[in-house]
């Protein structure tokens, strides 16, 4: 035997004793890290289906609180009877129908139980009362239900017998000005869109479902498991999570993140994950509460079709090729073309499980790992859009929140909230520079018997008359409000005591002037007060006051400033 064939041979032997050791290292290894991947994507997964379904309810559940609040729907239902105030909210309901994603809306009364709706076809125009609820009715339980139980919002998937459609429902309580529940508004998004939209979404080996508070199926691919009308269903009769699985002990594992999940009320994103088998295929599951709409996110990862073993096999083949030249390059273009990949993704996730989207550089070979590392780089860049998008949406919300607290609904000018502000600010800015500002107080003389007269209607449209008045007769950079009821209060920065009694003459003539060409005149008597810095709120309060009762007791029609350094009112 020659040499040659004896190193061949002897070669032969140590590849294929470093090959089988190493193949049976590489099993182990694999397995292990597609493991540990898997639960970091599943968190990642389960948070970005969230954020979808979130993003695609978030609109539709806030034009039905608006809906919900709208006072002209709250009159109506309080005197549904009432022509005027049907035709009315009818108008107003098909306004919000072409606001609404699915062009659609319902909206049902609790005192006579009757149940509108159009669709997008516009097919029930002039027709929108549909049918009258029926508390003996099955098919109704719903609605009873719901009332009873008080909740502001709910979402269920549900089918209308008498409307012949399948939903899922947005549901809100519709109340009156004594928070008494007067009726029921919402929506209804297409199911089969929903679902291809949101849950199928033909991702291999990614399964997304939605359940509720109880862990009735809500939203899931297969339409027979879902639980329709789960909320007039008693417990025991629902399609709940654990029909999915076969084993009693995965059963017990899902029910128990999702019991966890409860406890914790969704605090700070919380995922539980865990392994379950479902048709012999072992998956993880991750579970996500989302405390908005009370609905739990499950998604099941298959770690087999999202990243086979056979994936890797290639590696093996350069591994043994490598080897063939150098144990100390195979190991170099492993650590480089494997182990240094994934551990970055590792690092990555772990960055982007703590809520920072400033990954590191990541390696990317050209091969499956390469392909995993860019598409998790492309997810991370939509979750930040999608997540600082969220952020804007809250920031605009709340901006908006707070300025609507400061502004008067029926006049457009600053309420008593906003005028508080105004004026501490104004009391403040005079102590600092020394300089002192105009106080007006007026308000509508015999207000009263014009509402008892001509009705509230006239009233409220006499106040906003009075408002733009108000706000053409002081000037630009001066501060209108209404203070309540037929009062108003002006404050004058800067200013001094004629500037005062020239604005406040003003407002008494031009709101008598312009009301002549309404048909309806109205006078208004002014008192006012020039505030001098160290005058707290009470004070400019009480001197306004005192100079208004002494216009009306004048005869009313007519302006009187008190003066702050001799207490003394005259009229301008």
């Amino acid at each position: 035997m020659s040499l040659k064939t004896r190193l061949l041979g002897l070669a032969s032997l140590l590849i294929i004793i470093s090959a089988s050791a190493s193949w049976m290292a590489y099993r182990e290894l694999s397995a292990d890290i597609i493991e540990r991947w898997g639960k970091q994507v599943t968190e990642i997964q389960v948070r970005y289906d969230s954020a979808r379904l979130l993003q695609s309810l978030e609109r539709e559940i806030g034009l039905a609180g608006q809906m919900a609040q709208s006072s002209t729907l709250i009159q109506w239902a309080v005197d549904p009877d009432n022509p005027a105030l049907t035709t009315g909210a009818i108008r107003q309901m098909e306004s919000f129908r072409n606001n609404f994603r699915d062009n659609s809306y319902f909206v049902a009364l609790r005192s006579n139980g009757h149940y509108y709706y159009n669709n997008a076809d516009n097919q029930y125009a002039g027709d929108q009362f549909r049918y009258v609820l029926d508390p003996e009715k099955p098919d109704d339980a719903w609605f009873f239900q719901l009332i009873d139980e008080g909740r502001d919002f709910h979402l269920n998937v549900n089918p209308d017998q008498e409307l012949g459609v399948t939903k899922l429902w947005i549901d809100v309580l519709m109340r009156d000005n004594n928070n008494d529940i007067i009726g029921m508004v919402g929506t209804g998004l297409n199911l089969d869109t929903f679902l291809q939209d949101i849950v199928d979404i033909g991702q291999d080996g990614i399964t997304t479902l939605f359940v509720d508070y109880n862990g009735a199926i809500q939203l899931y691919r297969d339409r027979n498991y879902i639980d329709f009308a789960s909320i007039i269903k008693p417990e025991g009769q629902k399609n709940t999570v654990d029909l999915l699985f076969e084993s009693r002990q995965d059963k017990q594992q899902i029910l128990g993140m999702l019991q966890m999940l409860k406890q914790r009320n969704g605090e700070d994103g919380a995922v539980e994950s865990g392994f379950v088998t479902i048709d012999g295929r072992k998956h993880l599951a991750g579970v996500a509460f989302l405390p908005a709409i009370g609905w739990f996110e499950i998604t099941l990862l298959d770690l087999n079709a999202l990243v086979p073993t056979s994936y890797l096999w290639p590696l093996v083949t350069v591994f043994l090729v490598t080897l063939l030249v150098s144990l100390v390059v195979f190991h170099l273009i492993i650590q480089s073309r494997i182990l240094n990949p994934v551990l970055g993704l590792e690092a990555a996730v772990t960055r982007l499980r703590e809520g920072r989207f400033d990954l590191p550089y990541l390696p990317k070979p050209d091969n499956e790992i390469g392909r995993l590392v860019d598409h998790f780089e492309k997810m991370t860049a939509t979750m930040r859009d999608t997540t600082a998008e969220l952020e804007r949406k809250v920031a605009q919300r709340t901006e908006e929140l707070h300025r609507l607290a400061r502004v008067d609904a029926l006049t457009g000018l600053k309420n008593r909230r906003g005028l508080d502000e105004v004026i501490a600010q104004e009391i403040q800015r005079a102590e600092r520079e020394n300089k002192g500002f105009g106080l007006i107080w007026l308000d509508i003389d015999h207000f009263k018997s014009i509402n008892d007269s001509r009705g509230h209607q006239a009233g409220d449209d006499i106040l906003c008359r009075v408002a733009l008045w108000l706000k053409a007769a002081v000037r630009p950079y001066d501060h209108p409000g209404r203070w309540g009821g037929d009062e108003f209060v002006v404050l004058l920065s800067p200013c001094d005591q004629d500037t005062l009694e020239q604005v406040a003459g003003r407002v008494c003539a031009s709101v008598e002037q312009e009301s002549q060409r309404t048909g309806i005149p109205v006078t208004v008597s002014v008192g006012g007060c020039f505030c001098q810095p160290g005058d707290d709120l009470d004070t400019l309060l009480r001197n306004a006051d005192q100079a208004l009762y002494e216009a009306k007791h004048k005869g009313r029609n007519q302006v009187c400033i008190l003066d702050a350094s001799d207490k003394e009112s005259h009229p301008a």
